[in-house]
């Protein structure tokens, strides 16, 4: 039976991880790489998978600022309408206790 084609992006379905996924997988790389039998002739084939999760977990992470950058602004106008700062004394905007 023929080998199955690679993926022509090169990633071997990497960007299918979820970000758990992809650091167990770094981990047991990791993990491989550190034992004492760590097989020479897939040795570039396994740092090259490691650097692989290592940029899915960076983009996942900047993805994951970026939107919570972005739900804590739109959290801030909400608690602030008219652009006024919260002095800190009192609750205000969404967090405001009903009274």
């Amino acid at each position: 039976m023929p080998a199955e084609p690679s993926d022509p992006t090169g990633d071997d379905g990497v960007d299918q991880l979820g970000y758990a996924e992809a650091v167990a997988e770094l981990e047991q790389i990791l993990a491989e790489l550190d034992g004492d039998d760590v097989d020479v002739d897939r040795l570039a084939e396994r740092v090259r998978r490691a650097a692989e999760l290592v940029r899915l977990c960076r983009r996942r992470l900047d993805t994951a600022r970026v939107e919570v950058d972005r739900i804590v602004a739109d959290l801030e106008a909400v608690a602030t309408p008219d652009g006024d700062e919260p002095d800190g004394d009192e609750p205000e905007g969404l967090f405001a206790a009903e009274g």
